[in-house]
């Protein structure tokens, strides 16, 4: 990149500071947004307390499918909130240039779903009161209390990769949002730290950084593998497997990035980021979801192939309600809507533009939380000894009203914090970007956007 002269460089840093705040003074649509989302969020709430009063015989889960939409909930917001991890912490440690606009937008959604992720576990709890019992009596022989330990943990260190690469940024916006809330101006005074930008923190910065990317890499890895522990230490059909972990990371691997690539279409869109978001990063990161998908082919292979294979007592009932049997079209659209089809139509290169990346995401994502509900129901209700003498319901499980309403509200819950986020900080760290610009330290220091509103005076 040619370097830039002085007046360049600080006509450059304006541009990128006008873009990427703006849609913290202004975003059209947001109002309505909001609105849905808390109008979702009260019909859950109202859910979980007729739920809370009357126990959890109002939803469909009985003695055998005690094990349903929550559990799979829980797998899938999980599951995506990965996505921090790889973006952040593995592209960012080996150098890759292009993640700089997309890595705080991983962070969002990591952070995002991180949060809501743990009281999904409490939502399928009947005596939720007893929740703290895992604080004070936990036992570590217990794959649940590895579970808290590693979500919690997960959720600390995601907050402060969020945090940190905003420090840099602080400046800008206590320069640049002058007409918000005092509230807002006093958060933006908080993060800054005293930041300057001098040489030595920017070496602390960044050595922060490395230090909690490399920390979270096996952080993030047990995450989703002692998740995985929850279902694969039990010998019951279609769980008693070896490959859980990998198969539960390089999933969740899938369903992150697909997140991602919904979430920089609508970036792009409602923000107008093109300059930012272009065709160029969407070429990438579909690239990386071919690549993760791949991974994820092979484990799903490898996950009904050797059972099918040797067919154990058991296996016979499970794989036929999957393939032929009750689960049949939720488990063929998944593997063919959720995994062939979208490897397929991403090796071509038209499709790997903006609009056609965001609908096969969509795809991704909705077959994702389909494929833990199919991971976890179908084996609850094939148990080694016969269901009977119960009622007939107890034969099959299907979520109720009561369930998709709570699904609704953990769903709206993890993207309210995701738009409040947005609309309080930028969705791009503009630091890095104008470093990446070529813009010089001195004129990021000295920024002040007065002096482009005079000069835009004196023209008119």
């Amino acid at each position: 990149m040619a370097e830039l002269s002085r007046e360049e460089s600080k006509r450059t840093l304006h541009k990128i500071v006008t873009d990427l705040t703006a849609p913290i003074q202004k975003h059209y649509g947001f109002k309505p947004w909001i609105f849905t989302l808390l109008l979702i969020l009260g019909v859950g709430i109202y859910g979980y307390v007729f739920q809370l009063s009357n126990g959890l015989g109002v939803t469909s889960l009985h003695d055998y499918a005690s094990w349903g939409l929550y559990i799979a909930v829980f797998i899938f917001f999980v599951a995506t909130a990965l996505i921090g991890m790889l973006v952040s912490s593995v592209l960012g440690l080996i150098g890759v240039k292009w993640i700089h606009p997309i890595a705080r937008i991983s962070e969002m959604i990591a952070l995002g779903f991180a949060l809501v992720a743990g009281l999904v576990i409490v939502f399928d709890m009947g005596r939720p009161d007893r929740a703290l019992f895992l604080f004070l009596h936990g036992r570590p022989q217990s794959p649940i209390v590895w579970d808290l330990t590693v979500v919690l943990t997960y959720t600390i260190i995601s907050l402060l990769l969020y945090i940190l690469p905003l420090i840099p940024d602080m400046p800008f916006l206590k320069k640049t949002i002058t007409t918000r809330p005092k509230w807002q101006q006093l958060i933006y005074n908080l993060l800054a730290f005293n930041w300057i930008g001098d040489a030595e923190q920017q070496r602390l910065l960044k050595r922060s950084i490395r230090v909690l990317s490399i920390l979270i890499i096996p952080v993030a890895l047990a995450i989703h593998t002692v998740t995985s522990w929850l279902f694969a230490l039990t010998p019951r059909v279609g769980w008693d497997s070896t490959i859980f972990g990998p198969y539960y990371v390089s999933g969740a691997f899938v369903n992150g990035t697909a997140a991602v690539m919904i979430a920089m279409f609508i970036f792009r869109q409602n923000f107008r980021l093109k300059e930012y978001l272009t065709d160029f990063h969407f070429e990438r990161m579909s690239r990386l979801f071919v690549l993760v998908m791949f991974v994820y082919l092979y484990f799903n292979i490898n996950e009904y192939l050797v059972p099918g294979y040797k067919m154990k007592q058991g296996e016979d009932i499970h794989l036929q309600a999957l393939f032929t049997g009750h689960f049949a079209p939720l488990f063929w659209f998944v593997q063919i809507a959720g995994l062939i089809l979208p490897i397929v139509l991403l090796l071509f290169k038209g499709m790997r533009k903006p609009g056609p990346t965001m609908v096969i995401g969509i795809f991704v994502v909705v077959s994702g939380l389909l494929k833990r509900f199919l991971i976890t129901v179908p084996t609850m209700l094939h148990p080694h000894l016969p269901i009977q003498n119960v009622p007939e319901s107890f034969h099959s499980y299907w979520p109720n009203g009561i369930e998709w309403s709570i699904l609704g509200m953990s769903l709206s819950l993890a993207l309210l914090i995701i738009t409040i986020l947005a609309k309080v900080f930028p969705v791009m760290p503009i630091w890095e970007i104008a470093h990446d610009k070529g813009v010089h330290d001195e004129d990021i220091r000295n920024y002040d956007p007065k002096e482009f509103e005079n000069s835009k005076n004196i023209n008119g």
